[in-house]
């Protein structure tokens, strides 16, 4: 559209027009010089009974064209720019409202903003495309902006006008398939929507706005304008230190949390964002959690979802407040020290009619073949990661979540998924790639253009991929072939370890290799050892209900496995609930059983988790080589028939820690184990500390050395190992 006067034939965009078909409302809508010079100002206002137009002279009455809703003014005189229009609506009461002339005021998107988006390459898409507050020529209003490039109309629709699709349709940017209007005076929070017309079909879709960065209430779906913020952030500190983190090296301890079933208030509801900062960060801090991961906290119709069934890639849940409260989380988690992980999910997109689905009436932001563009398991569209508008409405989503609301990293969900053709797929029902392999090659091109971004935009921002195969170098640099992730979650250590504590103590001495196997690639990637929500659901039960024994063999077993995941190699998460022995598995309906805390065992599992927190919070030689071979040693790992395995774990200075984990319930008395250095020893932890609900067997004071050589070590100490425990003991010199 262009804003100079233009003359144009008018019988054909009227009926366009009145039958909602009309593609480019500009060229009949808004002010038109026609023969003779005489200038002509139309509007579409259905439901009014008159109107007039601000010019020179004052308010001049429009002629109304029939009973179809349109009105003219005709004249000689330019009317004042941006005019006002006054309106008398058709009712009973007559009521008089003033408003702009929404086709009064000229598009706004640059060419080359419309470049970079239709090219891939536009990372900040949410500035541009969804609904902005802007004033133009002094005129405050919102600017709406919409990727349907199949629609032969698109209309915002709303309360402000009915819901009605003939009255704010948009103009299309020629080639873009970008449609843009400005609707001055609209104010902010007005629930609007896009009505769509396919220019093939003739289907008519209601969508939400993909860029929309604020949604009504779930069950109900439509988007808000963006509200009014006043929030100034106080993070500037963390930013800076962050951009100067040495993750490679540094502790890092996630507590993932659902923050809808985290806790609960009495009555049911959810506790709020705000409310979340006033009660789960004293709680993060209290533990010795570095981070939290937040499951995905975008936008989703359904709770039982979790959030991975997302429809709003730019919008915070309205579940738990406004925008405005989650920045006041994420600035008080700042000022704690406590960094944020967000959940996000790139690899698929729920079926529901108003939002990505079929778009415009055709699969727009999914393929069309179901063989490439459906996910059998989860029944869900998977993104065309070739298509580029589709590439740049993702890399936005990312780059809005770590620029908009300052947070630290993003756990990149289901990558395994987005990585192969045939993922979950029997022959026949997957196509190849252009080269015959099963690799999805645009999924490997999006996921190194995001790493890439995230790296050098949001200096020590991490991402972190949920990947379950062994697909090489998911956690190493672009430029070496890697995906580009820093680091990427351990299934095989989660599974095997999982695996082995759930057979009966008398039956482990058969499955030692399932303790030992994760050093054969435990440095092929920056491993996180998980123990996350996907293991306490669907039936798989609690971390607590999978140790066997009874229940003094099942808590001492769940301290067990947290001394080994606390000292073992990698970065650690552990989901909300673990950390005191949940009872049952998690239900996304209700708050945790924080009740259990009454009772001593629970209380135990707690304490002991608190302490390994901290010790690897605080303990270079179990944290800072994590992700390097010399950071690990073994000590003995080939008693299989007693079930123990013993290491070293070592920091960049050289000082170490010795673990030895006994499996069985079988207290050993004089058990010998192999030292680097001779002298003497501390126990300082033991899982079976009367303080975790143990029996409080143990080393008391200092453990010297013997003089004896054991296995490939000059000298030994003789220690006793506590039932179904395990215990870290330090050097004199530490």
């Amino acid at each position: 559209m262009k804003s100079e006067l233009v003359h144009i034939n008018t019988d054909s965009l009227r009926e366009a027009l009145l039958a909602a078909r009309l593609h480019n409302p500009f060229d009949y809508l808004g002010l038109h010089k026609e023969q003779d010079d005489e200038l002509v100002a139309r509007v579409f206002q259905p439901y009014a009974a008159n109107a007039w137009i601000q010019t020179a002279n004052g308010f001049e009455s429009m002629r109304r064209i029939q009973d179809d809703g349109i009105f003219e003014w005709r004249g000689k005189t330019l009317p004042v720019r941006p005019y006002l229009l006054r309106i008398e609506e058709n009712t009973p009461m007559g009521a008089v409202r003033e408003l702009y002339d929404a086709y009064a005021f000229p598009l706004q998107i640059s060419d080359h903003d419309l470049y970079l988006f239709n090219e891939g390459n536009l990372h900040q898409a949410y500035r541009t495309l969804g609904a902005h507050p802007v004033a133009i020529d002094g005129i405050a209003g919102i600017r709406f902006a919409v990727w349907a490039p199949n629609a032969e109309r698109v209309s915002i629709v709303g309360d402000f006008n009915r819901w009605d699709g003939r009255i704010h349709p948009m103009a299309v940017h020629p080639h873009s398939g970008v449609w843009e209007l400005f609707i001055p005076g609209l104010p902010s929070g007005t629930l609007y929507k896009y009505e769509i017309r396919n220019r093939d079909t003739g289907e008519i879709l209601i969508k939400t706005d993909p860029y929309a960065n604020y949604h009504e209430l779930r069950p109900s779906n439509a988007a808000r304008t963006p509200l009014v913020e006043n929030f100034v952030w106080q993070d500037a500190d963390w930013l800076q230190k962050r951009a100067g983190w040495d993750w490679l090296h540094a502790p890092l301890n996630i507590y993932e949390i659902h923050a809808g079933s985290w806790k609960r208030h009495p009555d049911g509801r959810f506790y709020t964002y705000r409310e979340l900062a006033q009660h789960l960060i004293p709680y993060l801090l209290e533990m010795g959690y570095s981070h939290v991961e937040l499951l995905p906290i975008s936008e989703h119709p359904l709770d039982e979802s979790w959030g991975y069934q997302t429809t709003g890639y730019f919008a915070v849940t309205s579940r738990y407040g406004l925008p405005e409260d989650f920045k006041f989380f994420v600035n008080a988690c700042h000022q704690a020290n406590i960094g944020i992980i967000l959940d996000w999910v790139p690899a698929h997109f729920p079926q529901d009619t108003f939002s990505l689905a079929r778009f415009d009436g055709t699969a727009l932001y999914e393929h069309e073949d179901p063989r490439l563009g459906f996910h059998q398991d989860w029944g869900t569209f998977i993104f065309n990661y070739g298509r580029n508008e589709v590439k740049s409405f993702l890399l936005s989503s990312a780059h809005y979540w770590l620029n908009v609301f300052h947070l630290d990293g993003l756990r990149v969900d289901a990558v395994a998924s987005m990585l192969y053709l045939d993922y979950s797929r029997k022959a026949g029902e997957w196509l190849p790639n252009k080269y015959g392999g099963r690799e999805n090659l645009d999924a490997i091109d999006f996921l190194r253009e995001l790493n890439i971004m995230v790296h050098e935009e949001f200096p020590g921002a991490i991402t972190l991929a949920e990947e379950s195969t062994a697909w090489p170098a998911v956690s190493r640099p672009t430029y070496v072939g890697g995906l580009g992730f820093s680091m990427k979650w351990n299934m095989g250590w989660m599974n095997d370890t999982l695996t082995y504590m759930k057979f009966d103590p008398i039956h482990r001495r058969y499955h030692h290799n399932e303790l030992t196997f994760n050093q054969l690639y435990a440095y092929t990637e920056n491993f996180v050892l998980p123990l996350s929500h996907d293991e306490v659901v669907h039936g798989k039960g609690s971390l607590l209900a999978k140790m066997p024994g009874d229940a003094w063999q099942k808590f001492a077993n769940l301290r067990l496995l947290f001394t080994y995941q606390l000292t073992c190699p990698g970065k650690k998460l552990n989901f909300m609930g673990n950390e005191f022995a949940h009872g049952s598995e998690w239900q996304v309906s209700k708050g945790l059983d924080w009740n259990l805390l009454e009772h001593e065992f629970h209380r135990g599992v707690k304490m002991a988790l608190h302490d390994l927190n901290h010790l690897y919070m605080n303990t270079p030689a179990l944290h800072q080589l994590d992700f390097f071979a010399e950071g690990f040693s073994w000590i003995d790992c080939h008693d299989a028939d007693q079930s123990v395995i013993s290491y070293l774990r070592r920091a960049q200075d050289g000082s170490f820690r010795l673990i030895v984990l006994n499996f069985t319930p079988v207290p050993r008395v004089k058990y010998r184990i192999g030292v680097p250095f001779s002298g003497s020893y501390q126990e300082i932890f033991n899982s079976d500390s009367i303080y975790y609900g143990g029996s409080n067997i143990g080393n008391a004071g200092w453990i010297i050395t013997t003089g004896e050589s054991w296995l490939d070590f000059a000298d030994s100490l003789m220690i006793t190992l506590p039932p179904l425990a395990g215990i870290i003991l330090a050097p004199s010199n530490a």
